[in-house]
């Protein structure tokens, strides 16, 4: 492909959204109404297809070269002050394809799914402006060029983040969400902001290029200050965990299902918490020559995973089930990306992050279907998204019912769909590290441990809210009304279609062999084969995914009544599980209250010190100008006797003047 043609692709990719968004929110209230969502589907369209062109042209030698290929975008210079220069340019590069596929391709499904879920919403208009913006922001962060770049939209994904979850302002608990998840990030992007000085302080620049693609230049700076790079590594996830929502940055992900479902499809799936994987997968590079920085990440990964299955395994909610799933996943995807030990072998790190990446793109799709499915769920039951109110939907919805079994499945692990084989990777990386030379190979035994025992609970909440959800005696809440719709067509071709990558897009990329293969192309990634599969570590993960299924199945269909019998059994567990191991209390107690105790001592200090101070320094011109006005009383001898004590005034100066000389 011509030079200028791709330079033109890969502009198209965030402008096309962005002007989608610029169009609905000028035309889209007044003007398009119930329209409003085309130019929204236009320019993702658009986005989608010249995501693919790229992704089949950015390494025009094929799959099986060694050399690293990258394209650069040029675009104008934004600051060049002190020695620091960015220019406003898009870098693409294997990664960068993989990421847009994925993040376009499930953005417009979403989108057409949100065209019938959002029907008739007054703020229609809006939401797909604010839809489409969010997909610009992040299909910036994926192409920016350097570390300051990817900051702006990084901290632009927020914003949009915040515009969404709170889209329902009106509503208490949308817009405190809203706020939890803006504030919550602002924690981890004031680490992240830090990290990114280091890296000029360090490199004198925050281009990737020289940043990352200098290998022989990083690991003579790892070698003279390996401090620093630790450093800069556990910033940059400090930021990273904010977004991805790692412990204990993760309280603000499950509240984020205040907003409409598929604002959480496009948050969970496609956007905002893969930004974090995307961030630390990028800078392998660096990490890989921080044994301890690696170690971290993969530990903050398996509690997050454990932490975040253990709550799933007790919620009522549908979709904070999903949610709580979420946060789970994404710490599978930072157990893998913490295992790339370079004592293992030199390719360990490619396979690491191939491990992570696979995982990231084959859960943007299982993930999305399975958000989307529940809403349906709640469309077709008057909103009402409570498993405790529904049950036996599976033939009132068979569309639904069976879309959800496909995501379900994928994401339980079910041996030959998606979920299975990038799951398979990310347990075989954690099982290399721990067979490595490395000095923390007893804790990537530990957390691959965590990770088989995650696999269980994974498949067991994830059947269990689908066997509450669709079978046992069919129940309607009374907001369903008697005969509860099946999605529309605008709403069940996205869930058929990604029903349909649910089950087959990973096998298909896993046997192809081409994954690994394609990504080495990325800047400090190693060339590394696609790894085989290991058939100890497959008997494993199947029998604890059928345990997992088969206990859901024994609790759920064939004896209801024993889950009742267990929770009252293991009350105390059961309360912390339900109750999300009272990480929000924790907060509230530790940072929340504490620091609503510093405002209003703040506030009553600038009341009753900083106040009395101002209006008594207002009260002296009044006191002095109060002196004037027993004289000027309009009598006369009050005039002449000032004029006498001027005069005396005056005679006294020029006595004392002479008198000097």
């Amino acid at each position: 492909m011509p030079e200028n043609i791709q330079h033109l692709v890969m502009w198209l990719i965030p402008l096309a959204p962005l002007a989608a968004a610029i169009v609905t929110a000028l035309l889209g209230p007044k003007g398009m109404r119930e329209k409003s969502h085309l130019p929204c589907w236009f320019g993702l369209a658009v986005a989608v297809v010249c995501a693919y062109v790229l992704l089949f042209s950015i390494v025009p030698g094929g799959f099986g070269e060694h050399e690293s290929q990258a394209v650069v975008a040029p675009g104008y210079q934004w600051i060049d002050v002190g020695g620091l220069n960015v220019r406003v340019e898009l870098r693409a590069d294997a990664m960068t394809a993989i990421m847009l596929s994925m993040v376009t391709a499930v953005s417009l499904l979403v989108a057409v799914f949100a065209a019938g879920y959002m029907h008739g919403d007054p703020g229609y208009a809006r939401f797909f402006a604010c839809f489409s913006l969010f997909v610009f922001s992040m299909c910036m962060l994926v192409l920016s060029s350097s570390f300051l770049l990817l900051f702006v939209f990084w901290e632009g994904v927020g914003l949009c983040s915040y515009l969404l979850i709170g889209f329902w302002f009106q509503k208490p608990s949308a817009a405190a969400a809203a706020k939890k998840a803006f504030v919550v990030n602002r924690i981890g992007d004031f680490g992240f902001l830090i990290g990114i000085f280091l890296i000029w302080t360090t490199f004198r620049s925050v281009d990737f290029a020289t940043v990352l693609g200098e290998p022989q230049r990083l690991a003579e700076l790892a070698a003279a200050q390996p401090g620093r790079i630790t450093a800069i590594c556990l910033l940059l996830l400090l930021g990273a965990m904010g977004k991805s929502a790692q412990f204990p940055l993760h309280v603000w992900l499950p509240d984020a299902m205040e907003g409409p479902t598929p604002v959480s499809a496009l948050i969970h799936a496609a956007t905002m918490v893969t930004a974090g994987v995307y961030v630390v997968a990028r800078c392998t590079p660096l990490f890989v020559h921080s044994p301890t920085a690696q170690v971290v990440v993969c530990c903050i990964g398996g509690v997050t995973a454990l932490i975040a299955a253990l709550i799933a395994l007790t919620q009522d909610d549908l979709k904070r089930v999903l949610a709580y799933s979420t946060v789970s996943q994404l710490g599978y995807m930072f157990m893998a990306l913490g295992a790339g030990t370079l004592a293992a072998s030199d390719a360990a790190p490619a396979l690491a992050t191939t491990a992570a990446m696979f995982h990231l793109y084959t859960h943007a799709f299982f993930k999305a279907l399975l958000f989307l499915a529940a809403g349906s769920v709640m469309h077709a039951m008057g909103d009402v998204i409570d498993m405790k109110r529904f049950g036996g939907l599976r033939r009132a919805l068979p569309i639904t019912h069976w879309t959800f079994l496909a995501g379900a499945a994928a994401l339980a692990g079910v041996p030959l769909l998606s979920g299975f084989w990038s799951k398979d990777e990310i347990l075989g990386a954690l099982y290399s590290a721990g067979s490595s030379e490395s000095p923390y190979h007893g804790y990537y035994y530990a957390v691959f441990a965590i990770a088989v025992f995650i696999a269980f609970l994974t498949a067991f909440y994830t059947f269990r809210a689908y066997f509450k959800t669709f079978w046992g005696e069919e129940r309607f809440p009374a907001e369903a009304g008697h005969h509860p719709h099946e999605a529309p067509p605008v709403m069940a071709w996205p869930l058929r279609v990604l029903a349909v990558c649910a089950l087959f897009i990973g096998g298909l990329v896993a046997l192809s062999g081409s994954f690994a293969g394609y990504l080495h192309h990325t800047i400090g990634l190693p060339h590394a084969e696609e790894p085989g599969l290991r058939w100890g570590l497959v008997f494993v993960s199947v029998a604890v995914v059928v345990l997992g299924i088969g206990l859901a199945w024994q609790m759920y269909v064939a004896a209801p009544r024993m889950p009742s019998k267990l929770a009252a059994a293991f009350r105390p567990l059961y309360a912390a599980s339900l109750n999300k191991l009272y990480f929000d209390e924790i907060f509230w107690a530790i940072l929340v209250a504490p620091l609503r105790g510093l405002a209003w001592l703040a506030g009553w200090f600038d009341r009753v010190v900083i106040d009395s101070i101002v209006d008594g320094l207002a009260l002296v011109p009044r006191w002095l100008s109060a002196v004037p006005v027993v004289f000027q009383n309009g009598r006369l001898p009050s005039y002449a006797l000032v004029m006498w004590a001027g005069l005396i005034v005056c005679l006294a100066l020029a006595v004392r003047l002479f008198a000097s000389y």
